[in-house]
């Protein structure tokens, strides 16, 4: 069985950087679209960025856009958020995903994704 566990949050201060990782284990994702999304207290969870297949194509939010960076690696089955220049309202908890279909398509739609991580807290302090 799919398991996906994130790791790398915690509390940081405006203008810092954190990296966060999702391992995935009990089945090969190296066919599927991945996907990082976050949710705020209190707001809906929300796409933050993707990466095709192969990682030769991504996605991101237009408030993460030049901030964060999406990569994977295929051998150790995981998935990275380069998180930079973080700010106060980047706080929320953090979820990988993994995309339902196969392919090169850049999903960004919760209902794309079908399997997901507990999430991880990202603290941004002012």
């Amino acid at each position: 069985q799919l398991q996906l566990v994130e790791s790398g949050g915690g509390l940081v201060q405006a203008g810092g950087s954190l990296r966060l990782s999702c391992v995935a284990s009990g089945r090969p994702l190296h066919v599927h679209t991945l996907g990082w999304f976050r949710q705020a207290p209190g707001k809906e969870r929300e796409f933050v960025a993707c990466i095709n297949w192969n990682g030769a194509s991504t996605a991101y939010a237009d408030s993460v856009k030049g901030r964060f960076i999406i990569s994977r690696d295929h051998a150790n089955n995981t998935v990275y958020l380069q998180m930079n220049n973080l700010k106060p309202e980047d706080t929320a908890v953090y979820s990988c995903a993994k995309s339902r279909s196969y392919g090169s398509t850049l999903y960004q739609a919760i209902g794309d994704y079908d399997a997901w991580g507990q999430g991880t807290q990202v603290t941004v302090s002012s």
